[in-house]
């Protein structure tokens, strides 16, 4: 994405740490293990709090304490547990971009592209990084230190791209690469029948938090079932479905989107903050609404016809019940996915407008994967029909164990492809995320990480770049006097 800010102007805000068991390596998930312990990141997330501008709260491994508005379902603890996420406020790039302005010692340049970076003969440093602009202009930069902070995706393609030394890529002398390449996916499991559908949905509904950081729980697999029946980690969300809309309720709505043109679902909201990204913006792109219904006194007329159904709603809200009654309970999952080294991002043949080949995403899921969707499907419908009475029907795909394709699709969440590992023979970069054999790159982003768990991908970010920064802060330091006082860069023509 070629805005400032980058991915993080999509961001949803959800923050949690991932759990000790989400780093170690476990017996029935190959390729698991981070080379870093709970303990060596806790301090990390203790200091992303803040610049993720969420206050300061307790967590426990996989999870906050600060209780959520509306207190969850109780589960037995050795099948289902509440996790608590923290929402930031923020879009980073809005939030910060007046200190980068005002810092002293960074230099932004915006619409420069990363098109190389380029070693040195021998191929154990980065000698300078080559930037262009879609307008054609080009130029270099040299440093002494290079983070290469670009993404899931873009990280992978952008080494096997630098191959002018290294024939294969940066980084790539033993095929890791675009390795590994993970997402969350996420699908729905089935329908949740009850007769009191909003003692389930209700404390999982993220318009009831409270603050500028509201805390929600998620209902996440425990780690003895985990273990037990030999699963990668999920969550399950619980989505009320609407019944019958009531005439008045149905008018309120349209004359609220005649006066106020919402957005309408997700991927509209996506969309238009991909729009306002785009222009460098901070706020959702005023111009992007729905076409609105049209004859306000006729609607006005509905809803004066329909003030009982208006006044009834009110009342369920002060109760705290959704204006309309729920039919039922869609169970949406969403799942860590198995470290594969045959799900992976290569260089297309295609090109971009920059003349740069395009990544090729061959994303794939193993029978871990799939075992994992549908044994916990049925751990959550029968302990969430123990907990709250009802029925739990599975969707057919859960059922069918000779289903070729799982109906679930990605979350955006592009994790796995330069893997952390101490052994270059199993990750691209070290503990400290510098690329193994080259001694000034290193690597931030979701991209390091071994394995993803469920949690939301950008905390965890967060606690690794502070933890890199500082890294790199001492190495220059304590290297001060063999290091020349400064970067430089050329330019043919202005690029920012």
């Amino acid at each position: 994405m070629r805005a400032f800010g980058g991915s993080c102007n999509l961001w949803g805000g959800g923050c949690i740490p991932l759990s000790s068991s989400d780093l170690a390596e476990r017996d029935w998930v190959p390729h698991s293990g981070w080379p870093l312990s709970y303990a060596e990141l806790e301090p990390y997330y203790v200091r992303a709090q803040a610049f993720c501008q969420i206050g300061s709260h307790d967590f426990v491994d996989g999870s906050f304490l600060t209780p959520p508005a509306r207190a969850p379902v109780s589960f037995d603890a050795s099948k289902l547990v509440n996790q608590i996420f923290v929402r930031s406020p923020i879009l980073f790039g809005a939030a910060y971009r007046s200190e980068l302005e005002q810092a002293p010692n960074i230099t932004v340049l915006l619409h420069a592209n990363l098109l190389e970076l380029e070693a040195s003969l021998s191929g154990t440093s980065v000698r300078q990084a080559r930037i262009g602009s879609l307008g054609g202009r080009q130029g270099v930069v040299h440093a002494r230190h290079y983070v290469l902070a670009c993404g899931g995706i873009e990280n992978a393609r952008l080494l096997l791209s630098s191959d002018s030394v290294a024939r294969h890529g940066l980084g790539n002398d033993h095929d890791l690469v675009g390795r590994y390449f993970m997402d969350h996916p996420t699908g729905k499991l089935g329908t949740f029948f009850t007769d009191a559908p909003d003692r389930l949905t209700r404390p999982y509904d993220r318009t009831g938090g409270k603050g500028s950081a509201p805390s929600f729980p998620e209902i996440g697999l425990s780690d003895e079932a985990l273990k037990a029946y030999r699963l990668l980690n999920g969550r399950v969300r619980p989505v009320a479905v609407e019944g019958p809309i009531p005439k008045g309720i149905r008018a309120l709505r349209e004359l609220r989107a005649t006066l106020h043109p919402p957005r309408q679902d997700e991927s509209s909201a996506l969309e238009e903050r991909l729009c306002a990204a785009l222009k460098n913006g901070s706020r959702i792109n005023p111009d992007v609404t729905a076409e609105p219904p049209a004859g306000l006194g006729r609607l006005a007329l509905r809803l004066g016809l329909g003030a009982g159904d208006v006044a009834r709603a009110y009342v369920r809200k002060l109760a705290d019940q959704p204006a309309v009654k729920s039919a039922h309970v869609d169970l949406i999952g969403y799942f860590e996915q198995a470290p594969n080294p045959d799900s992976r991002i290569v260089l297309a043949t295609e090109r971009d407008a920059l003349g740069q080949r395009k990544a090729c995403v061959d994303w794939r899921l193993s029978a871990l994967d799939r075992h994992t969707y549908r044994t916990a499907a049925a751990l959550f419908g029968a302990e969430l029909t123990r907990a709250c009475g009802g029925r739990f029907q599975p969707e057919q795909w859960i059922g069918d164990e000779d289903s070729a394709v799982p109906q679930v699709r990605g979350t955006a969440h592009h994790l796995g492809t330069t893997r952390m590992s101490d052994d270059p023979r199993q990750g691209v970069v070290d503990r400290h995320c510098r690329v193994h054999g080259i001694d000034n790159l290193h690597v931030a982003g979701s991209s390091v990480f071994p394995t993803g768990g469920w949690a939301f991908p950008t905390f965890t970010i967060v606690a690794l770049s502070l933890r890199l920064a500082e890294h790199l802060r001492m190495h220059m330091t304590s290297h001060a006097a063999l290091v020349e006082p400064g970067a430089s860069a050329s330019y043919a023509g202005a690029v920012a």
